[in-house]
């Protein structure tokens, strides 16, 4: 069994690297992006994983908190997971802004996270925090410290961890007799479904499938007893998993077992597929974007995300094809997108009446933006490639 390479997004930035000065670009770090397939696993995975403290710093610029659509679903989650499990311990991997922790007492809840600026929020509101990389060594600190968790939770974290044999033997010595390990990260099913390529980038070390997930947690005697499918990032899955042989297994976990393996996901022809399927993507936008830029409309770019990064980078879309970028992160205002260097300011300095076009980078939070933006809507459009290159009306 080997992996297969199936598909090349070409040259990349970090996805999250926003640019300043004139240093910052002469030296901005870029890596191949390619992507395998392992026939034994069934693991997607990048072939090469950039330095994960390139990435994971103290200027992280992702808040999930800025999101309404983010906030209201952690805090639905929390409520479910309470109500469900009952923890008295949690640990969350990749806390963020603490935007989930914020649903628990303090003295219940720990956090992990290597984002210095957001390890800062974490631990001023009262979470102990650890500003840390999940690791073994640092599980058994944890473990030594606090003691086995009821509830380790991760969102949209565990597919940033390289290495997963590390992740989950650390998760599977942390985890009490009875307790959940529950995570949510982008489904690679739905990927492929939407032909949604631009889920991949740097931080994405991992696109997970139930079936993968299923094959790797039970090397380290964890089992999945629950799948839900989220309409979260553009399409996710929930995973529960326990110590084996603790919890009933949910019929969810055979019918999406069933699911990914009629689409085709435990064999490559699907993703050679996949991989035209995305050249195809790339060739229209480039011809739409062209076109609407002939008869001299102005276009922009709503949401500088990573997700932007990928698709402006593999598709050699620039500064003369997106005039500018709206986003509400001031992080990232003022300041050029990685790769392309396209500029960034504040929806309230450019999304005007000028605007005839705009690039929808935040496609996943696509009904909360049209709801917020009727007006623009009203004799302007919206630009996305999922599932195929369209307009928004």
């Amino acid at each position: 069994m080997a992996k297969i390479e199936f598909l090349d997004l070409g040259i990349q930035p970090i996805a999250n690297n926003f640019l300043l000065t004139a240093d910052q670009i002469k030296n901005e770090y870029k890596f191949h992006l390619t992507v395998t397939f392992d026939e034994e696993t069934k693991l997607v995975s990048l072939s090469d994983f950039v330095p994960p403290e390139l990435m994971f710093n103290d200027s992280y610029v992702y808040y999930s908190s800025l999101s309404q659509t983010m906030r209201s679903h952690f805090k639905e989650t929390a409520d479910a997971l309470i109500r469900e499990f009952s923890p008295r311990k949690i640990l969350e991997i990749g806390s963020n802004d603490g935007v989930f922790l914020k649903n628990f007492e303090n003295e219940m809840a720990i956090a992990v996270e290597p984002c210095g600026n957001f390890a800062e929020i974490t631990k001023n509101l009262g979470y102990t925090t650890y500003k840390n990389f999940w690791t073994s060594e640092l599980a058994e600190e944890i473990a030594f410290n606090h003691g086995r968790q009821d509830l380790i939770f991760a969102a949209n974290c565990i597919c940033h961890i390289q290495n997963l044999d590390e992740a989950f033997d650390a998760i599977s010595k942390s985890l009490s007799s009875s307790g959940v390990f529950v995570f949510e990260d982008p489904s690679l099913l739905k990927m492929m479904e939407r032909n949604s390529y631009d889920q991949i980038y740097d931080e994405h070390a991992h696109i997970f499938s139930v079936t993968s997930l299923k094959s790797i947690l039970r090397e380290y005697g964890l089992e999945i007893f629950k799948v839900q499918n989220l309409s979260i990032h553009g399409g996710s899955n929930r995973i529960f998993a326990c110590h084996e042989k603790t919890r009933k297994i949910d019929k969810s976990v055979e019918e999406n077992l069933t699911k990914e393996n009629n689409f085709g996901l435990n064999s490559i022809a699907a993703y050679r597929q996949f991989s035209k399927n995305v050249q195809r993507s790339k060739d229209q936008l480039l011809d739409l974007l062209s076109e609407l830029k002939r008869k001299k409309y102005k276009i922009v770019s709503y949401g500088a995300t990573s997700k932007s990064t990928t698709v402006f980078n593999y598709c050699e879309i620039g500064p003369d094809l997106i005039d500018y970028i709206v986003d509400t992160t001031e992080a990232k205002q003022g300041k050029l997108s990685p790769g392309v260097h396209i500029p960034v300011i504040s929806p309230e300095d450019g999304f005007d009446n000028s605007v005839n076009y705009a690039f929808l980078g935040a496609w996943n939070y696509e009904k909360e933006i049209t709801q917020k933006e009727k007006i623009f809507l009203e004799s302007n459009r919206f630009i996305t490639h999922v599932p195929h290159v369209r307009f928004i009306k």
